[in-house]
């Protein structure tokens, strides 16, 4: 027995081993069996889940409370959308978060989505998440890039406030002074709700929820810009595209893009023209022609009629002498008749060439504005721009042909129009009386 007991003591290890060893060896102690004893190899599913191990606890250090993380919907329940984002458990975001206007939710297996982690229960527990909340923050960051680096930011006009209006910019609201709306100060602004425009960030305070936002600064650098743009290249019967931005009586103010130009009523068209507003509106867009321009007083000199042909310059073809012609009366004087044969050429018809036989005292008399009358070409001067036209001459003279009508020593019956001291004057035909002496 004594044998055997010795035996046994002469193969324990020379150092005296103490209670609680095994548990908790020194670094010498694994170092030496580290370097006695052959390692056991890993099976390959030890190996992965080992592996898998690793990468659980990297997501539990990386993925803390408060972060912006990016995951995949891996489906949808009725109170949550549950989303993988790389933890060794799922997140859920709300469904309300996921729900339009009109009750619909616009959620999709397989969508990205970022979210914030708001909380986490534990390590086997549920991730809650907010994809709101992380829409909130990003914005907030646009917001202070735009600001700190001269960016800009886009938003939706939603609702009139006091002193301007309110901008959404993502589930931030900012504001929008009524000096910042437009270049120039705008009574009514109820067209603009509903409309997305892009904004400068004039200030901001997260803590405050406060951003204050500005249309003017960006419109004003825009045309500042395109009028550099607009100089450097105009020239002298070139043709540019632009928007009526103000009608007067003696002509239209066209913006061309950072600078506006005169179009004179004169130039509008070769016809008549009672009123700029007859033709055009505020906000219409308008082809017209650089007539001329001074670069260092900026004043631009516009033409339209001249996009076509003059038409004086065919007249000549289309109303030879002799011809008859239809036109409108457009005008009278004193002296005659305007008539209007095609936008921008008129004839006239001189009192004296209105009747054969009638004394007219005044156009007014026989024509009136509006009236179509035919006529015929006596005159022809396309150089100068007048056309001689004449109302009676469409008719024979009476006079030529009385003779012929009412031969001498033919019987004839008429009214009495008038009795003197030295005859009576008797109405023969329309407008010739004979004299009984």
């Amino acid at each position: 027995m004594e044998k055997t007991e010795l035996e046994i003591n002469h193969t324990q290890p020379e150092e005296e081993i103490r209670p609680g060893a095994e548990e908790a060896p020194t670094e010498e102690a694994m170092a030496t069996a580290a370097s006695s004893e052959p390692l056991a190899e890993s099976t390959p599913e030890e190996a992965e889940m080992e592996t898998m191990s690793e990468l659980y606890e990297e997501s539990l250090r990386r993925v803390q409370e408060g972060e912006v993380v990016k995951g995949r919907i891996v489906s949808i329940a009725k109170d949550f959308v549950m989303v993988d984002i790389g933890y060794k458990s799922e997140g859920q975001i709300p469904i309300h978060e996921f729900t339009n206007a009109e009750g619909e939710i616009t959620a999709q297996v397989g969508d990205t989505v970022e979210a914030l982690l708001e909380s986490r229960e534990d390590e086997e527990g549920a991730l809650m998440l907010s994809k709101n909340k992380a829409s909130k923050i990003k914005v907030w960051e646009e917001i202070s890039y735009a600001y700190h680096h001269d960016g800009m930011v886009e938003g939706t006009v939603v609702a009139k406030v006091k002193g301007g209006l309110s901008v959404d910019l993502g589930g931030i609201i900012g504001f929008l002074p009524g000096s910042q709306v437009d270049l120039n100060p705008m009574r009514h602004t109820d067209h603009l709700i509903g409309q997305k425009y892009t904004f400068k960030v004039l200030k901001f305070n997260r803590k405050r929820r406060n951003v204050v936002l500005s249309r003017r600064h960006l419109l004003e650098k825009a045309k500042t810009e395109a009028k550099a743009t607009l100089l450097a290249t105009l020239e002298e019967e070139k043709v540019l595209e632009g928007v009526v931005k103000n009608i007067t009586d003696y002509g239209i103010f066209v913006d061309l893009g950072g600078l506006d130009g005169l179009l004179h009523i004169t130039d509008l068209s070769y016809g008549r023209v009672r009123h700029p507003a007859d033709l055009f509106k505020v906000g219409d867009t308008i082809s017209v022609k650089v007539l001329s321009f001074d670069r260092e007083k900026e004043r631009i000199s516009l033409g339209l009629k001249q996009l076509t042909a003059d038409p004086w310059s065919t007249v000549g073809e289309k109303y030879p002498l002799g011809s008859r012609v239809t036109g409108k009366v457009v005008s009278l004087t004193d002296y005659g008749a305007f008539v209007e044969l095609e936008p921008g050429v008129e004839g006239l018809i001189h009192i004296s060439e209105m009747s054969w036989t009638r004394k007219i005292r005044h156009p007014s008399q026989i024509l009136t504005v509006g009236d179509v009358v035919e006529s015929t070409v006596l005159e022809l001067e396309p150089t100068r721009k007048r056309i001689s036209l004449s109302l009676k001459q469409v008719e024979p003279n009476p006079w030529e042909v009385i003779g012929e009508k009412y031969p001498v020593g033919s019987v004839i019956e008429g009214k009495i129009k008038n009795i003197t001291d030295f005859g009576i004057f008797i109405g023969i035909d329309e407008g010739i009386d004979g004299l009984v002496h």
